[in-house]
């Protein structure tokens, strides 16, 4: 059976090892803390604008059936088909704590009586209030789909942080610590081994 034999430079190679592992650790809880007040921030904004989507969803409603009462349903389609090309919308990035999240940009979506191309025979008070609403709505959607998807990606960080900490606190530092103090038991023993033979080496001599 062969016996293991540790090192000085195997000791002092894992304890740097070990502070490097306690390090990023750290950092890693940082950084884990970070996300989570970050997420709590969008977690605030998200209930607003999801309770303003609410609202504006539950007022569109009430204008198109308005509408729907003054005009017939195929009158309100032609007005829907004459409208006009809704918003461009462009994806952008930004960044949060190296979290890459949404940032969405769009051309004006609530638009003015001459944008809206319908004609002044083609509109009335009760069509003009229902698109404005509609208009509202879509506005709010967008900032609802960013907050949303920015909560969704933060959230997917936090866990995966979280799971680093974990392992790095209760599986890799205690088994290094383990293996540490496994070996510097070992070069006592050894040292101690070498002492008593060099003792009965002079011993021997005298």
């Amino acid at each position: 059976m062969t016996t293991i034999k540790p090192t000085r430079s195997e000791l002092i190679k894992l304890t740097k090892q070990i502070k490097l592992a306690k390090s990023g650790h750290s950092l890693l809880k940082k950084k884990r803390d970070g996300l989570i007040l970050e997420f709590f921030e969008v977690l605030k904004s998200a209930k607003s604008v999801r309770g303003q989507l609410a609202l504006k969803y539950k007022d569109s409603q009430q204008r198109v059936n308005m509408a729907r009462t003054v005009h017939s349903e195929l009158r309100l389609r032609s007005i829907a088909f004459a409208a006009g090309n809704g918003p461009i919308i462009e994806m952008q990035t930004k960044n949060i704590m190296g979290v890459k999240v949404p940032k969405i940009e769009s051309t004006p979506v609530v638009k003015s009586f001459e944008q809206r191309t319908l004609g002044v025979a083609g509109s009335t008070v009760v069509i003009d209030e229902c698109i404005l609403s509609y208009e509202e709505l879509l506005e709010q959607i967008i900032k609802v789909a960013e907050v949303e998807t920015t909560m969704k990606r933060l959230l997917s960080e936090i866990e995966k942080t979280k799971r680093r900490v974990n392992a790095l606190e209760f599986n890799v530092i205690p088994r290094m610590e383990a293996v540490k103090k496994f070996i510097k038991l070992r070069l006592e023993e050894m040292e101690r081994e070498n002492i008593f033979r060099l003792k009965r080496v002079k011993g021997k001599k005298a």
